[in-house]
């Protein structure tokens, strides 16, 4: 009961501080837009600051331990299709951790959220409308632009949260997009963010170690002949068993404790 009640206190805390901070970083990247968009084309300074702003909030809540491996694997100049698994918000957060140059890729509803829309917009990310043929295809283009202006994007293949265990199915426009650009993919593994915050709640659930493991380039030259279906289920493969060799070292380190 105590355990309980010390996480309610401690998750209006942290809401509290979030909502605040939002309110002074959004105010200092608009002055960093406002003074860099004229020389700064693809927006890399405001981006690299949105990092730093996201990935603050999984830096400073102790709740959160964050092991990342493999983030030499982007190389910084490169342009590539990034890709991750999803399963809580707090994804979003953890991937800022990243700290390389990508547009995101995400549905339009979150371009609605006060603050974090606004932020969305100023970088120029890309957004998402499910369902509606023009729309989709107007993404796609702007992809393209994005991606032949040299900067990568970061999407997440599942198109929507799958807190279970394991990866859900995925939909074959990030690597349709990597075939049509001829750029290489980077897959990103996330265990962890499920337990964080349950879909649909705002208390947290208490300390939570988190995993992020990005893998090596897949390089076009090595799928150039391939099918965006067949290079889906190739990547998928990898990435399932990537998650559960994760998930396993995690439950390792859990029992000898």
């Amino acid at each position: 009961m105590l355990k309980r009640f010390l996480l309610f206190v401690f998750s209006v805390f942290y809401w509290i501080w979030f909502i605040l901070t939002n309110i002074t970083f959004f105010s200092i990247a608009l002055i960093i837009w406002t003074v860099t968009v004229l020389f700064d084309k693809r927006l890399v300074i405001l981006h690299f600051f949105s990092c730093f702003w996201g990935h603050s909030y999984i830096w400073l809540n102790p709740l959160w331990p964050l092991k990342i491996t493999g983030r030499n694997n982007i190389k910084r100049g490169r342009t590539y299709v990034i890709i991750s698994n999803h399963q809580s918000m707090v994804d979003i957060l953890v991937l800022f951790g990243l700290f390389r140059h990508y547009k995101w890729v995400s549905k339009k509803e979150n371009f609605s959220i006060p603050i974090i829309g606004w932020l969305m917009r100023l970088n120029r990310y890309i957004e998402i409308e499910r369902g509606r043929t023009r729309t989709y295809l107007n993404m796609m283009k702007k992809i393209n632009n994005t991606l032949g202006r040299g900067s990568s994007i970061l999407m997440f293949p599942e198109g929507t949260r799958n807190p279970g265990q394991g990866l859900g199915p995925f939909r074959d426009g990030a690597f349709r997009m990597a075939l049509e650009n001829k750029v290489g993919l980077i897959p990103v593994i996330l265990n962890g963010t499920a337990d964080t915050m349950p879909k649909g709640k705002i208390i947290l659930t208490g300390k939570q170690r988190i995993r992020m493991k990005v893998l090596p380039e897949i390089l076009y030259e090595s799928f150039r002949e391939k099918k965006p279906g067949e290079l889906m289920s190739e990547v998928r493969e990898i990435m399932i068993k990537e998650y559960a060799e994760i998930s396993d070292s995690m439950n390792d380190q859990m029992n000898t404790r």
